[in-house]
């Protein structure tokens, strides 16, 4: 296995920020959180403040905000003496943010047959014909994309704001594990459309205003994909090579 304190001084990958309308700061959160999940930075990774400044052209401001972000997230770690690390991806974590995003998904699909309106309903049903688009077309990236969309939407229509942003920061923290499956050569063949299918069962449910059955189908969608990205970080080190990051949602 690879020492990484003897890794200290590589250079970390190239990072740009565009000029945008989004804030500069979002824009650096943005970036820094995609180069961890898709493994442009690696799991005990430093980030050192001088090199993203100077890499991402910002101010230090702007990137101890951005890091402050990541770490609340649970995407990076402070050590002492060592500055900010990318954290490593343990087994027994994923585990239990799972079994919460089961339980949190599953009581936003109950609030949203109680609270969401027929222009909501529509609006989720439309977000779902996307997902279905992008796994058809077999990108992963796009895939996750567009189930967040999704999954917004879903939030969007429970009416809790404080369901909304625990569920928010829960699937920051799980990110990688859902970028993990999607594209992990060794995912399940059947899993995408096991997914579509428990997704398009959900919206049924939810359309004829059955709060427990689309709680109930929802957290089993939690619950396989959990088992899937369970199923491949278990396997051999050798057999999860060539992944990437990009996983199961």
């Amino acid at each position: 296995m690879t020492n990484r304190s003897t890794q200290a001084a590589d250079p970390l990958p190239v990072l740009e920020v565009q000029r945008l309308a989004a804030p500069l700061r979002q824009q650096v959160l943005d970036g820094l959180r995609q180069a961890i999940i898709d493994g442009r930075l690696a799991p005990g990774a430093r980030l050192t403040e001088r090199e993203l400044t100077e890499m991402m052209g910002v101010s230090r401001t702007v990137v101890r905000e951005a890091l402050r972000q990541l770490e609340s997230e649970g995407l990076i770690a402070i050590i002492p003496n060592k500055g900010p690390v990318v954290r490593e991806l343990t087994l027994g974590e994923a585990k239990d943010l799972y079994n919460i995003r089961a339980v949190l998904e599953g009581l936003a699909a109950r609030l949203f047959v109680e609270n969401a309106g027929d222009a909501q309903i529509g609006k989720l049903a439309q977000a779902l014909e996307v997902v279905v688009a992008a796994y058809e077309g077999g990108d992963a990236q796009q895939v996750l994309e567009t189930k967040n969309r999704f999954y917004d939407a879903l939030f969007e229509g429970a009416g809790s704001e404080t369901l909304s942003s625990m569920l928010g920061t829960l699937h920051a923290r799980i990110w990688r594990w859902r970028a993990l499956g999607l594209s992990h050569p060794g995912r399940s063949a059947e899993r995408s459309k096991e997914s579509i299918h428990n997704l398009r069962a959900m919206l049924a449910a939810i359309g004829k205003r059955d709060g427990d059955r689309a709680e109930r189908i929802t957290r089993e969608e939690a619950s396989r994909a959990a088992a899937e990205v369970m199923r491949l970080l278990e396997a051999p080190p050798q057999k999860r090579e060539g992944g990437g990051t990009k996983a199961e949602g």
